[in-house]
């Protein structure tokens, strides 16, 4: 319809500029079509890239790129209780990770989001880290739902630290969900579900029999910000951490004693956090833990674990320092029943400062302590871009 506009003007303006000339009489039909099809051509070049430029700007105003980039450089010291262990040490430079998120706001109450992560001798080649959708009620109710992959709202996890606090080894959780939250006025929570990978003995189905659950508030002000909250999941085996120990479990049991072993019962976690700054100071503190205590069955035969905790309690300080904003912090964390998997105790102190626009560097030092007496020491140091 458009085009034939067009086609229409530029017959009348072209007979209105040649109808006086004796010239223009004498074309042919042929010769004016083609005058015709070239003025118009002409005309629709110069409107393409004004709609191309147009429809660009659309999509960059609905999609947002975020990165970040870390390398680390480390030296380890791990002190055997056992005298027929050689201590060792151990140092490495590493791209410890590279993330890449796209967020991408389609229409109103529809968003995507998907994160790239790469990870040096760990998510190689790159990772899809999550990728889910959400709708949100926005101005008509105050409630969401995302569907996707995603980190499952169990544990709160914030540090200051170069390293991952215990808390989460212990209690992060990833896995293809559904989550329906709220947040009004400070309170905030969630419900969601999910087909965990880890299954019970007498579980032979393949069924979405796995949920959680989180309610908290949150407070910001012009003096202080505080968010206080707690979590269940009815299967703590199924994080990350406890679920890859389960499973190296299992073939350890296979290929040396020949065994099957398997979960008896699921094993449900609660967790709590308290997470709050005044001014340039800000306090964390942290509990993830089993419910109860881990039942196993071996071959038949009930085997029984205790239940296995963790905790994380830091303290920071964020100052300006030669005009660039400067964390120093300190954090104590530490584990109940975790064997080796876990250090026993953690004492840590960290100093970190931003030198450059969206570029920071920091340094930690980390002294850990093992159930069996073995004792190591960590220095990592981190360079870093966010944007």
């Amino acid at each position: 319809m458009e085009n034939r506009l067009i086609r229409s003007v530029l017959f009348i303006v072209f007979f209105a500029l040649v109808g006086s000339s004796a010239s223009a009489r004498d074309l042919s039909n042929y010769e004016l079509l083609e005058r015709i099809t070239a003025l118009e051509q002409r005309l629709l070049e110069q409107q393409e890239p004004a709609e191309s430029s147009a429809l660009l700007g659309s999509w960059s105003e609905r999609i947002t790129l975020s990165g970040l980039v870390e390398i680390e450089a480390s030296y380890e010291s791990f002190d055997f209780d056992d005298p027929g262990e050689k201590d060792e040490d151990s140092s490495d430079i590493v791209l410890a990770t590279v993330e890449l998120g796209v967020d991408v706001d389609l229409v109103k109450h529809v968003s995507g989001h998907v994160l790239l992560l790469w990870e040096e001798d760990d998510t190689e080649p790159v990772d899809v880290d999550e990728a889910f959708i959400t709708l949100d009620g926005e101005d008509i109710l105050p409630l969401y739902l995302m569907a996707g992959k995603m980190y499952v709202p169990f544990g709160d996890f914030s540090s200051n630290m170069i390293s991952d606090p215990l808390t989460l080894e212990l209690g992060e959780t990833r896995e293809s969900a559904v989550l329906v939250g709220f947040d009004i006025n400070g309170m905030y929570g969630s419900i969601y579900a999910f087909n965990g990978d880890i299954e019970e003995a007498d579980d032979d189905d393949n069924h979405v029999d796995n949920f959680g659950a989180t309610v908290g508030y949150a407070l910001e002000n012009d003096n202080m910000t505080l968010d206080v909250g707690i979590c269940y999941i009815n299967n703590l085996l199924d994080s990350d951490g406890l679920g890859d120990l389960y499973d190296e479990s299992v073939a350890e049991a296979a290929e040396e004693d020949d065994s099957t072993m398997e979960l008896n019962d699921y094993v449900g976690g609660f967790g709590a956090h308290v997470v709050a700054e005044m001014g340039g100071l800000n306090l964390i503190a942290e509990y993830v833990g089993a419910i109860d205590d881990i039942e196993y069955l071996v071959d038949g035969v009930k085997v029984e674990e205790d239940a296995i905790s963790s905790w994380n309690l830091e303290a920071g300080y964020t100052f300006e320092l030669m005009g660039k904003d400067t964390t120093v912090a300190v954090a104590y964390q530490g584990t109940d029943n975790a064997g080796d998997f876990l250090p026993e105790s953690r004492y840590m102190a960290c100093v970190g400062a931003e030198i450059f626009a969206a570029t920071s560097l920091a340094i930690e030092f980390a002294h850990d302590e093992y159930e069996t007496d073995d004792e190591a020491d960590i220095v990592t140091a981190q360079l870093a871009i966010e944007f």
